[in-house]
């Protein structure tokens, strides 16, 4: 009896060592000639398979032109397992697990299934040495992988002369992906008929007559197709099969190259879009991160270690955002499916961000798939939206466009339109934005247009009961054009970009006037608005100096104009008719802020890297207000163990004015009051305890030589009125603290994270004493907690896939802010005046109460289908599913019981039922 055998190929399971070729020419220096072992996520995409953004760029694949996909190896020479004596013709099947290294051969056997018969299995064992293979490649170089292989034992079968073909290609149903490791059975037989080539094709020879086709894949459902051809007959069939899971969490390790960041926390796949509670959006995320506050739950802006929301700066691919959110409560304002991965830097950025006085987040744009058409729509309880990329294979450019547009603001006026009368004020608010990409391969390098814009408009008109009945309305708009080229430069990698952006804010004001019918007509009667033009170019070239040496220099120039715009009988918020002007409330200005950076990263001994990075900028403001500062920064880590890394960094930081949030105009017009300098000092450690877990630790110490953090009282508030022209608005403070994470990064149908945080935040400021009559009595400086200082901050996130279903879950715990009547009320006391009456008094700034604790829990659960070439998902996303209520400050009252302080509170719940189609 004749031995016949199967062999069959899952995708590569782990890759564990890297030609010495591929640290060389990918620019990623390596000690010794030997393979450098290399750990890194592999992530299912539509074409096949890659690794992710992040460790493309940490392996040198992520410039013009590189190739981070994994080419699985293919079987070159066969070494048969014969029956053992005694043994023929009984059937069997062994399935071993091989490490194919970087030449092809077989250096590593392991048993996963033995035979029920021992001998098999030592037969296998035996031959499984001989196979030969050509090697895997990761970007274009050899690399070793561990690979299922599958011998099986079977008596041969008679097949019928073929005079007819059945040709055709095997898909994932749900994605299209083409199945390169699917094998084909005809007939019954448990020989195989036929495999496929990279792209999923397949032709089988059969003979005329009815068939059945059994497909099967690793991580596949197998499936069985029945087709009848005719003599000399060519059928053209596609087979689709069922994924095992929908949309799998796959992961395998991570890179094991030292990191130059002292504090980095990089998110990818379905750790920025499945993590209950942020919406499905990538940036919400950062909230959960170690070292972040919050102003409100469910405003996403960061307070980053307890600093304002202002003072940390948003990115995208090196483009600064200004309005990051819809509506404050709503999405970002850039479609999920354009972000590949978002970094976020809690402290010590890297000297490519300048201008920001806190952390930094910065999203990265994905890739156009160049494979074939990609389309995504969903719609759930906030709005809807859409995303399309299509490749011109014939031209090399690749176009993408999204969009989404809010009803929310409808379903809110409906609803409370319902509840008032005809003649009452309306309520209306809306949200849209937009993004489009055109990206061109110019040689060996790219070239890509980005738009983006976003607008919200919320507010009430006035009503129609009476004439001379007022409304009013808050408008925020903003939209940004960049073109960025990328191409090979004298032996390193440059970029060059060019960004114009316009930004508007604005509130309009409203009255009911008589028409000559007679009927009352809500009118806008005056509008006080903020625009801002800007224009800005930008340049960065990096260069592998030598195996231990690399060096990174760029710079950037901007332009901004901006202008106050008051039209009708609209004033300054705050404002008195006749007043001089403000500089904060109209902010028409000219500006032109340039910097440039350089920096080294360094490796001088095999453990060891150090950054050191200098940059220098200069801010201009008309007429003849300049500041020019310079900060170097350094970082260091020491890779103590093969697990265990110490880190540490230190720098210097600039940022003009802040006030809370982002405001057109204002970050030039508060150049006038000088800059904000800080230090920033960072000492932690990174341990990957197993596999599978990594745990981190950060120890901060900032220093604030000088801040001007204007609240928002400042802002609303005339300065003069209340005597505060003269005075200087610099304070200076610190803050200090640690925090403590623990990851699950995603893998084996999981990912999670907890994580705590520890802060101090203070400012050096002047504190008023306050008598018995609310009036100040005296004026001293001291230091007290800033408005933003949150002690205590926990966060766990956990999310779980099944074969079709995911839940998750996120537990969210604060301690509350000073009550210092910046962001919320300030705290009062009760007193009897001489006069015999009661009232309550401003209690003194450094004796304020803090605001309650928070605590809150988050909740996700999403069903995905497969189906015929698209895949379906269903989710529910709610944010404080607990009902939990946050006190945001305190309404002091008399009652005839006695003084009565009562909390404002309010549990800020959002709902979210959706459905997703991706083709």
């Amino acid at each position: 009896m004749q031995l016949q055998l199967r062999r069959s190929f899952l995708l590569p399971l782990l890759l564990v060592a890297a030609w010495p070729g591929l640290a060389g020419a990918q620019g990623v220096p390596s000690p010794s000639s030997e393979p450098r072992a290399v750990e890194v996520d592999v992530q299912s995409i539509d074409g096949g398979t890659a690794i992710s953004a992040e460790d493309a760029e940490r392996l040198g694949l992520s410039g013009p032109g590189a190739d981070a996909t994994l080419v699985p190896p293919t079987l070159v020479a066969d070494s048969p397992a014969p029956w053992p004596e005694g043994l023929e013709g009984t059937p069997g099947e062994v399935t071993l697990e091989l490490l194919v290294d970087a030449q092809g051969a077989v250096s590593e056997v392991k048993v996963v299934q033995a035979s029920a018969e021992p001998r098999l299995t030592e037969a296998a064992l035996k031959a499984a040495p001989g196979l030969r293979f050509n090697p895997a490649t990761l970007g274009g170089q050899p690399v070793a992988v561990r690979l299922p292989f599958v011998y099986r034992f079977q008596p041969p079968v008679q097949v019928p002369a073929a005079t007819a073909r059945l040709q055709g290609q095997v898909r994932a149903r749900g994605t299209r992906r083409p199945l390169a490791d699917a094998t084909l059975f005809l007939d019954g037989s448990q020989e195989p008929a036929g495999t496929v080539d990279t792209e999923g094709h397949f032709t089988l020879q059969v003979a005329p007559g009815p068939h059945k086709v059994e497909v099967r894949a690793p991580g596949h459902q197998p499936a069985t197709f029945e087709e009848t051809v005719k003599e000399g007959q060519s059928v053209e069939v596609v087979y689709r099969l069922q994924p095992g899971q929908v949309n799998p969490y796959e992961t395998v390790v991570r890179d094991e190259r030292p990191r130059t960041e002292v504090t980095r926390v990089s998110l990818h796949e379905q750790e920025i879009r499945e993590v209950p509670g942020t919406l499905g959006d990538p940036f919400r995320v950062v909230m959960l991160m170690p070292g972040v506050g919050s102003v409100a739950s469910g405003v996403s802006y960061p307070v980053v270690r307890g600093s304002q929301p202002a003072a940390t700066g948003f990115f995208l691919d090196g483009v600064r955002i200004p309005m990051l959110y819809h509506l404050l409560l709503g999405p970002a304002v850039i479609h999920p499916d354009f972000i590949d991965t978002v970094d976020f830097y809690p402290g010590t950025p890297p000297v490519q961000f300048g201008r920001v006085l806190g952390g930094a987040v910065e999203g990265r744009l994905s890739r156009p798939r160049e494979d074939r058409l990609h389309f995504t729509a969903y719609a759930d309880l906030l709005n809807s939206g859409g995303f399309i990329e299509y490749p011109f294979e014939e031209t090399g450019t690749s176009v993408s466009v999204a969009g989404r547009v809010s009803y929310t603001g409808l379903l809110i006026s409906l609803g409370a339109n319902l509840l008032t009368e005809p003649e009452a004020n309306k309520v209306h608010a809306s949200f849209w934005d937009y993004q489009a990409r055109v990206e061109q391969k110019v040689g060996q390098g790219r070239l890509r247009l980005f738009a983006l814009g976003s607008s919200d408009d919320v507010g009430v008109t006035a009503g129609e009961e009476y004439e001379g009945d007022t409304g009013g309305g808050v408008v925020s708009r903003f939209h940004r054009v960049d073109l960025r080229g990328t191409h090979p430069l004298a032996g390193g990698e440059a970029e060059v970009g060019l960004t114009f952006g316009w930004d508007a804010a604005g509130l309009s004001g409203e009255e009911s006037r008589r028409q000559p019918s007679g009927a009352l007509r809500s009118e806008e009667v005056g509008e006080y608005g903020l625009e801002q033009t800007s224009f800005a170019a930008r340049a960065g070239w990096k260069k592998l100096l030598s195996e231990t040496l690399e060096f990174a220099m760029g710079g950037d120039v901007e332009h901004r104009r901006a202008a106050t715009i008051i039209t009708g009988t609209a004033i300054a918020p705050g404002d008195r008719p006749g007043e001089a002007p403000s500089p904060l409330k109209n902010p028409s200005s000219l500006a032109t802020i340039a910097g440039a950076y350089a920096s080294l990263t360094w490796r001088p001994a095999e453990k060891w890297l150090l950054l050191p990075g200098v940059r220098v900028d200069n801010y201009h403001l008309v007429p003849g207000i300049n500041h020019t500062t310079v900060e170097p920064r350094l970082t260091v880590r020491h890779q103590l163990t093969d697990t265990l890394a110490l880190k540490g960094g230190a720098g210097l930081f600039h940022q003009p004015p802040t006030v809370l949030l982002h405001v057109p105009a204002l970050d030039t017009a508060g150049l006038r009051y000088g800059l904000q300098e800080g230090a920033q000092f960072d000492v932690g450690a990174e341990w990957k305890a197993t596999e599978g877990l990594e745990l981190s630790t950060d120890v901060f110490y900032n220093p604030l030589a000088r801040t001007v953090e204007f609240d928002v009282q400042d802002v609303a508030e005339n300065r003069r009125r209340n005597g505060l022209e003269g005075k200087d608005p610099a304070a200076s403070g610190y803050a200090y603290g640690f925090e403590l994470m623990a990851r699950h990064p995603l893998g084996r149908n999981w990912f999670g994270w907890a994580s705590y945080s520890f802060l101090q935040s203070k400012r050096r400021v002047s504190i008023d004493r306050y008598g018995d009559d609310n009036r100040v009595v005296e004026t001293f400086q001291g230091t007290l907690p800033f408005a933003f200082e949150q002690a205590h901050v926990f966060n766990a996130a956990l999310s779980y896939k099944f074969d079709t279903w995911t839940f998750g879950t996120v537990v969210h715990f604060n301690t509350g802010r000073p009550e210092s009547g910046q962001v919320s009320t300030q705290t009062h006391r009760f007193v009897q005046r001489p006069d015999g009456r009661n009232q309550w008094v401003r209690q003194d700034q450094d004796r304020v109460d803090r605001l309650d604790n928070f605590f809150r829990v988050d909740f996700r659960a999403a069903k995905s289908w497969a189906m015929e070439d698209f895949t379906l998902d269903a989710y529910l996303d709610v944010l404080n599913i607990s009902v939990q209520q946050e006190v945001y400050g305190y309404e002091y009252g008399v009652d005839f019981g006695g003084p009565v302080r009562r909390p404002i509170r309010l549990p800020v719940i959002l709902p979210l039922f959706g459905v997703k189609g991706t083709y």
